[in-house]
């Protein structure tokens, strides 16, 4: 683990990307690149293990990651949490989705220096409310995510509802990402129009 904290990261990609008539968003290309290509780099420079979940592992050979597909056959976010910690080598896996194309490193290992050995998991809240899906997981966690999954009880935040979990304050991440680019995705049509703009936008940071 590049950052000292003993953590997998995790990608989901198993989405059915029924808004864009199937068509795989993490190969929509923003800038020139695919979307997941910026999220595999910053996962190449945070973690040694990563792990892509998805139910179609041929279109993702090119990465230097682990192809895994899911254990349970449902689609849902819980369900690629859950085939992660399954897989995962390490105590933690930290999860984000294969179409938020502006995830910032510094965000990533906000979240990870507030694991906690004791906590079943660290979520980041905004002014929306929580993320779920940029959030760091412990694999001791497994069991009753698998209990949810069998009763089709697949909210993640109603998983963690009995179970220990660590907030990243919005103040923390207002504070590192005014701009909250690390929580974008492309759920729409207009969500990738919106992508295009910033991708093509000048860099601010230089």
């Amino acid at each position: 683990m590049k950052t000292g904290v003993s953590c997998s990261g995790v990608i989901l990609a198993g989405g059915l990307s029924s808004r864009f008539q199937g068509r795989n968003k993490a190969f929509f290309k923003l800038g020139g690149r695919r979307v997941i290509d910026p999220i595999i780099d910053v996962f190449q420079s945070v973690f040694e293990d990563i792990l892509i979940v998805t139910n179609d592992p041929r279109r993702y050979l090119q990465y230097d990651a682990t192809l895994v597909s899911d254990v349970y056959d449902i689609r849902s976010s819980l369900t690629g949490i859950h085939t992660g910690l399954f897989y995962a080598k390490h105590p933690h896996i930290f999860v984000a989705a294969c179409d938020t194309p502006f995830i910032r490193r510094e965000m990533v290992e906000l979240v990870l220096s507030h694991i906690d050995p004791d906590a079943a998991a660290v979520i980041p809240e905004t002014p929306s409310g929580m993320e779920p899906l940029f959030a760091a997981y412990a694999r001791f966690a497994l069991p009753v995510v698998e209990r949810h999954l069998q009763a089709k009880r697949f909210k993640i935040q109603k998983v963690f509802r009995k179970q220990r979990v660590v907030k990243v304050s919005k103040e923390k991440v207002l504070a590192l990402d005014p701009e909250l680019n690390s929580f974008f995705n492309i759920n729409t049509e207009q969500d990738l129009s919106r992508a295009g703009g910033r991708a093509s936008a000048p860099d601010e940071e230089g």
